[in-house]
């Protein structure tokens, strides 16, 4: 029975996220008041009683998610004992701190850094993402391949479900195409921009000085990147594939399936939503799935 925790990415924070653990655990409280000192505003204001609206800026929702996570899984003490972790998309940021290869201030600074320097990529090429539902993985590339502006795959989320992300005309031929050929939802995402895409490759020279810069540790089991979709301990490859993942897409799927086959059968998510449980469910329905926020 080996238990593996994972970790949310954008999309699932909420307003009041948080907001009980700050107020019950001492330690929660301490490292939230840190996160507001570090940052240089109080994103606990924003988290607890902010808008859908503040929420939803890169640059807040990220440091939020990640936070709210982190926090959670040091909370736990004793109780959170993995064999291995992954985390969707900026999920693996919490991942890593909670396995101990990043400590919490450095992982908080890149996790702010990266969503400053996605949110400055976006504003810099107007793009967008799109949900894709009931077309297969070979359809969905082959189609993206087939359009003359940037979309490509970005999200492999289990079978059935892959987000495609990419320049707001290449989106919409591409929702157009996925449609005709038999996706059952073509869907726009309300998103800041083209994640996980060429088109995020200016914030990828940001964040790759940024982790050069930062002390890495080996994790206390393996964590299974979105891009190796394997276990990962080595900190120099945990590194180099943190920075590839802002332009590469996330493997979920993949992930899970292999997390699966080395051995576990009960998945717990930590942090806000209960997207990743779902997701999970519908990878392989017969592992176990749970939730903690």
């Amino acid at each position: 029975m080996k238990k593996a925790y994972v970790f949310p990415g954008q999309g699932a924070q909420f307003v009041g996220m948080g907001k009980e653990l700050y107020e019950t655990s001492p330690l929660a409280k301490e490292m939230f008041e840190k996160a507001n000192e570090v940052l240089g505003f109080r994103i606990t204001d924003l988290m607890f009683g902010g808008t859908d609206e503040d929420l939803r800026q890169t640059k807040v929702t990220q440091p939020a998610i990640f936070l709210h996570s982190v926090i959670l899984a040091k909370t736990m003490g004793g109780e959170f004992s993995p064999s291995m972790t992954a985390g969707h998309s900026l999920g693996e940021f919490s991942a890593l701190v909670a396995t101990g290869a990043l400590s919490f201030e450095d992982g908080l600074k890149l996790v702010y850094k990266r969503a400053l320097a996605m949110q400055k990529a976006c504003e810099k090429n107007p793009s967008t993402m799109a949900a894709i539902l009931a077309l297969s993985d070979d359809k969905v590339e082959e189609i993206c391949a087939g359009i003359d502006e940037v979309v490509v795959p970005a999200n492999y989320n289990c079978p059935g479900q892959i987000v495609i992300s990419g320049s707001l005309k290449g989106i919409e031929i591409a929702c157009e195409k996925m449609k005709e050929a038999g996706a059952k939802r073509a869907l726009p995402l309300k998103v800041g921009g083209a994640f996980h895409s060429p088109l995020m490759d200016p914030a990828k020279i940001e964040l790759s000085e940024a982790i050069a810069a930062t002390s890495f540790s080996r994790p206390c089991c393996p964590v299974y990147q979105n891009v190796s979709t394997i276990g990962e301990t080595d900190p120099e490859v945990i590194k180099a594939n943190l920075v590839a993942q802002l332009t590469a897409p996330v493997k979920w799927t993949q992930s899970i399936q292999n997390m699966i086959a080395d051995g576990a059968s009960e998945f717990m998510e930590l942090g806000p939503g209960n997207v990743l449980q779902g997701l999970v469910s519908k990878i392989d329905k017969n592992v176990t799935v749970s939730g903690k926020q």
